[in-house]
């Protein structure tokens, strides 16, 4: 099976196609710092025995990959603008900022930053002026049901989330699956008179659920859930010895803050940083953990509930 590239999602996506009011918004610094913020958590710092990763995913691919999903399913500005700055807030290491305040179910602490950020970003506002949209219409993202929606509804950023994770983690997408699953969405009407992203056939639909359920059972190994808790560990002990602020989360690149802690003369940082980098698979036991979310989904087929 050839494994794929984000750049070959990006032009099934006709990236080269990309309307001009969405490149201008690309210039936002606050959604440049997101190139250098991982998808997956911090886990590119990780030992490589349990994340064999190819190439480096940012949530600045996830949200240009999600504008252009909504774009080509919608050509509305505002879904656009929204699905591109809906992770603004996302700090160094993702979810485990999430962990470490104790949201291990949701996974959203962090989005109560989105809109402090926007509104301090000059040219976003710029750029929303000349678009005749308020900030209010983008800050509030999941007031749009095909942006964002709870589960089992599948929504751009979900459908987006797998693409990424099946081609970055679990690596079980090919690019005849991808033509497949994209030529195969539509937008229906759910039973609450919501919009919401669904399939024309059950055959697409269920591939899409076994990826995802792929993508489940690795977020929820003992692997996984180690590794979440323990840079969760680091991130704290960080924070409690005042090597790091809050605030820097937001305003450093990942590499940055990681590259700082390796450098600092603590033992035992030093000690789990070091366990973080090399840990092997087989090191890892069985251990009792919070409950974490569950990806499960019941999408729209034609429209209705499966």
């Amino acid at each position: 099976m050839t494994k794929m590239k984000v750049c070959e999602y990006w032009n099934q996506l006709h990236i080269e196609e990309m309307p001009s009011f969405l490149l201008k918004y690309l210039k936002c610094p606050s959604l440049i710092r997101l190139q250098k913020i991982g998808f997956f958590c911090g886990m590119d710092y990780a030992s490589k025995d349990i994340y064999p990763f190819e190439e480096f995913i940012s949530r600045y691919h996830h949200s240009l990959s999600c504008a252009l999903l909504t774009w080509r399913l919608t050509n509305n500005k505002v879904f656009t603008l929204a699905s591109l700055f809906h992770d603004i807030s996302t700090p160094c290491f993702s979810h485990v900022i999430d962990y470490l305040n104790g949201d291990y179910i949701e996974q959203e602490s962090t989005e109560k930053y989105t809109e402090k950020i926007l509104r301090e970003d000059p040219i976003f506002q710029k750029y929303l002026e000349e678009d005749n949209i308020s900030v209010e219409e983008i800050i509030n993202f999941k007031q749009y049901s095909i942006v964002d929606s709870k589960r089992p509804k599948l929504c751009i950023d979900r459908m987006d989330g797998i693409i990424l994770a099946s081609i970055g983690l679990t690596k079980s997408l090919t690019l005849e699956d991808l033509t497949q699953i994209l030529s195969n969405l539509c937008i229906y009407l759910n039973e609450e008179e919501e919009m919401e992203i669904g399939f024309q056939n059950f055959e697409v639909c269920q591939k899409v659920i076994e990826f995802e359920n792929k993508i489940n059972a690795f977020f929820h190994s003992k692997e996984d859930n180690y590794m979440m808790f323990l840079l969760a560990h680091i991130t704290k002990y960080a924070l409690s010895k005042g090597y790091l602020s809050y605030s820097d989360l937001y305003h450093h690149q990942e590499e940055e803050v990681f590259s700082y802690l390796k450098e600092l003369p603590d033992s035992i940082l030093q000690e789990k940083l070091q366990e973080f980098q090399t840990i092997r698979k087989e090191e890892i036991q069985d251990m009792d953990y919070p409950a974490t979310k569950q990806r499960k989904l019941r999408p729209l087929v034609r429209g209705v509930r499966i």
